[in-house]
């Protein structure tokens, strides 16, 4: 079974995010986590409050709660890269060199 699998929807995640940090817009998630009083710290705080929950959703063996948890610690992943500068590219390149 091969899954479908569109790279796209990464992509243009990306872009909203890189959106978001550049032009802040009232009542935005994204735009809050990136203006929080906490700066850096509070978008990390998420990706691990999102890691821990994916760990326990895989652990207890629950599909949708896996796939649910994976996508908010994917979503939380790619803030904490914007707010640290480091553009996606740079981890898909690594990505694509550990693949040969």
């Amino acid at each position: 079974m091969k899954p479908d699998v569109d790279p796209r929807i990464i992509a243009e995640l990306w872009q909203v995010i890189c959106d978001r940090a550049e032009n802040p817009k009232t009542g935005s998630y994204t735009t809050s986590l990136f203006t929080d009083k906490k700066g850096i710290d509070k978008v990390l705080e998420k990706v691990g409050e999102e890691s821990t929950e994916f760990i326990l959703a895989v652990k207890n063996g629950v599909p949708e709660r896996t796939s649910s948890e994976a996508a908010d610690l994917l979503f939380h992943l790619l803030v904490a890269l914007r707010a640290a500068d480091v553009d996606l590219s740079l981890v898909m390149q690594e990505l694509e060199h550990r693949r040969k």
